[in-house]
């Protein structure tokens, strides 16, 4: 399997995009903005354009939770936002991210962002496509849609851009944002077929359902969504509801109560939800006496659906306790309203109280009241209107639709596997392609083998690889990197650093030192004070005569200095000199050794690296080690050792 490229690998939960971590797990969020700001009057009026021009598409298409939806926003400026959530049914999402492209299409003047809890999930898609420079870090405000192509905003114009930065480079440099025609395609495969593609989502199945369930979908077919969603995320408080079926079942009275089968249109998603979970009818409902009848026992859920999910809007409805109230509640906790108390205690529930009422007082209340009555009051509407028993009736209704896709879903999942399998293998070559050449270029070797392979190779490619730029990402050069973007002045430097030392070679060397000779609390060491007087010693030129730069004066006393502290320690028998063979063949001279236990030699550095390197290559005993992960990287093998052991 290939290694997934830095976009795909990111322990960061949710790194690219502002708030996404308060969005549940399973919603899209998008936004259009107008090139030109606009007056409400004209935004209302763009919001009724967009919402006729998608109409079309989604008239007839089934959505899971909820309906794609528009509404008119004014911060941080005037723009059209929504959120759509799509639960078990990604088909919604690339639903959504293909009228989005649509609408960008038919209004030329608009900028498109869209995410969802995974963040930039259209970058995600096309991860393997992604420029290298492209990362999780620093993807917020880049991705957009625009005139139908996805535009990205290059960190060479905007290395960390803010929303308003990148829509005005969007519309002043729209060409140079335009992705690349490789991630074009990607993301258009994965909207390919749409809106045809949305009609086969769709499942057609007979029921046999209560009088009143029959109604409620004559008008308002969408509503299955609900029934589905309450069933399927029921829990004991709810199923309580269905036991007793109070507003489907005339009072719970199943004898009472006509059957009547109909055709139901759903997502595939919610038929598999249905079918995929056992559930016992309750004892009031009316169940025909032959087991195993399809259209009685889906017609069974349905209803129970229709019930729980009624009776526990209309409860949260009258309480005001929607997603709003939870919001709220979960900000006192965070503020430390509670105190730590106890919940169940006195104390807790006198806040709690004084909490609600608040709650209820507030705007927020009742705009989440009315939302969550919504369903209830139409439900209500539809079961209050006359009705006549044969309206509903449909005994002819058309034989449901085949689901042997319910359980072929292994074969679309291979090929979508095979598929992105593909993927990772082009990307692996490109990446191999890239190292390879990028081996041509510090002059690497891979075939150097047993007696064939020549250490100044390895050296020279260390070279290579260290001339290169690095970062703690890797050693390479970056595209669009200015190399002046770092400057250092080393002649004002050298005078800075001089001007300090001199100075606390004046004011402190006396002050530090105590009246036996030794060092004051700040105490340094003895021999770090012989710095301070070669800086003192180079302000009057005493003992620099022979040299009338200033700077070079202060290198040759700090090396000097570095030297005497250096020559105690053992730092030196680490490294190889550059002059030990001649230490060796002069060992019979005394003054020779004298003269190199006096000097700090200088080191051959070209010797140590290749010493180190096979040093810790020898280490690994033949197993994966750094030494030759890194020379593998570089495209350097070195031989194994044949004669070891022997």
């Amino acid at each position: 399997m290939a290694t997934p490229p830095p976009f795909m690998n990111s322990n960061n939960p949710n790194p690219l995009t502002q708030g996404s971590s308060r969005l549940p797990e399973d919603t899209v969020i998008y936004s259009i903005y107008p090139d030109n700001p606009l007056s409400q009057d004209s935004l209302q009026s763009l919001h009724l354009q967009i919402l006729n021009a998608v109409s079309p598409f989604t008239t007839s298409y089934i959505w899971q939770h909820e309906p794609f939806t528009l509404s008119i926003a004014f911060h941080p400026f005037p723009h059209l936002k929504g959120h759509l959530r799509f639960g078990d049914n990604l088909n919604d999402e690339w639903f959504t991210v293909f009228l989005l492209f649509r609408i960008s299409v038919a209004f030329p003047s608009v900028s498109i962002q869209v995410h969802d809890s995974d963040g930039e999930f259209l970058l995600i898609e096309a991860a393997y496509h992604l420029p290298r420079w492209l990362n999780p870090e620093n993807s917020q405000n880049r991705a957009f849609i625009r005139r139908g192509k996805l535009h990205i905003i290059p960190q060479s114009a905007l290395p960390n851009p803010t929303l308003t930065e990148s829509l005005n480079f969007l519309i002043e440099n729209e060409q140079a944002a335009v992705a690349p025609d490789s991630m074009q395609s990607v993301i258009q495969n994965r909207i390919a077929g749409y809106p045809e593609k949305a009609k086969l989502n769709t499942h057609s199945v007979r029921v046999r359902v209560p009088v009143s369930v029959a109604r409620v979908f004559k008008h308002a077919p969408a509503l299955i969504s609900l029934a589905v969603e309450g069933f399927y995320d029921r829990d004991m408080d709810s199923m309580k509801h269905a036991a007793k079926m109070e507003r489907f079942l005339k009072g719970g009275k199943g004898g009472e109560e006509e059957m009547v089968t109909v055709a139901v249109k759903m997502s595939r998603a919610m038929y598999a939800q249905l079918m995929q979970q056992r559930f016992q009818a309750p004892k009031c409902y009316p169940m025909p006496p032959k087991k195993g009848d399809l259209e009685a026992e889906l017609g069974m859920k349905i209803a129970c659906g229709f019930e729980m999910m009624y009776q526990e809007k209309k409860k949260e409805g009258e309480e005001g306790k929607g997603s709003g109230w939870k919001k709220y509640k979960e900000s006192l906790e965070k503020s430390g309203y509670f105190e730590g108390l106890i919940p169940g205690s006195n104390e807790y529930k006198r806040l709690m109280e004084n909490a609600e009422e608040y709650y209820k007082n507030s705007s927020l209340f009742s705009k989440t009241r009315e939302m969550l009555n919504a369903p209830v009051r139409q439900i209500d509407e539809i079961l209050s209107l006359p009705y006549s028993a044969n309206e509903v009736k449909n005994e002819d209704a058309p034989p449901s639709d085949d689901d042997s896709w319910l359980y072929s879903g292994e074969d679309e999942l291979n090929s979508a596997l095979q598929d992105r399998q593909k993927e990772m293998e082009l990307y692996e070559l490109k990446r191999k392609k890239k190292k390879s050449k990028e081996q041509k270029d510090t002059g690497a070797s891979s075939s150097l083998k047993g007696e064939d392979f020549d250490l100044s190779e390895l050296v020279n490619t260390m070279q290579g690889f260290i001339h290169k730029m690095s970062s703690y990402e890797g050693a390479e050069v970056p595209n669009d990197r200015d190399p002046k973007e770092v400057e250092l002045d080393v002649e004002r430097f050298m005078k800075d650093v001089e001007s300090v030392m001199k100075y606390q070679g004046d004011e402190n060397v006396t002050r530090d030192m105590d009246d036996d000779g030794g060092s004051s609390d700040m105490d340094f060491g003895a021999d770090s004070n012989l710095l301070m007087k070669a800086a003192d010693e180079s302000e009057d030129g005493s003992d620099m005569s022979d040299h009338e730069d200033g700077e070079d004066s202060f290198m040759h006393s700090y090396s000097d200095v570095m030297n005497n502290e250096l020559k105690s320690t053992t730092l030196k028998k680490s490294f190889v000199h550059a002059n030990e063979q001649t230490s060796v063949k002069n060992e019979g001279t005394s003054n020779a050794t004298e003269d190199m236990d006096e000097e700090f030699s200088p080191v051959d550095v070209d010797v140590n690296l290749v010493k180190n390197l096979l040093d810790s290559f020898a280490c690994q005993q033949g197993l994966p080690g750094p030494t030759s992960n890194l020379l593998g990287l570089m495209g350097v093998n070195l031989p194994k050792d044949d004669n070891k052991g022997k």
